[in-house]
């Protein structure tokens, strides 16, 4: 069974998300999203966390551009935010951003797009 994906919208062309699985991949791109960034480091909850290379290899399969900027939940460096800055500009839209809760992907676009 398809649960819908827990988005939210923080810009017009720009959504964040809780963690989400491989499986999450093809209804992101079924519903019209073109792109994916995992700002999550792996195993940060344990084995059970399902790993980037896992995301990333459903995102590709899905026909979604797909990136990787882990970053840390407590603090977001001005490289990191200056790296996000980069993928916001050479990503195609609408985005999708997730991490463990949505809110540290929320932080890292704030800083982004504040660079």
């Amino acid at each position: 069974m398809n649960t819908p994906l827990p988005w939210r919208l923080i810009a017009d062309d720009v959504c964040v998300a809780p963690q989400l699985t491989p499986a999450a991949m093809a209804e992101a791109a079924r519903i019209g999203f073109r792109a994916v960034v995992n700002n999550r480091p792996d195993f940060e909850e344990g084995p059970a966390q399902p790993t980037n290379a896992a995301i990333e290899a459903a995102a590709r399969a899905a026909g979604l551009e797909y990136r990787f900027l882990p970053v840390s939940g407590a603090y977001q460096t001005p490289a990191e935010a200056a790296a996000m800055a980069q993928l916001l500009h050479e990503l195609p839209r609408p985005l999708l951003m997730f991490c463990r809760s949505g809110a540290r992907s929320t932080r890292l676009y704030q800083l982004a797009t504040a660079v």
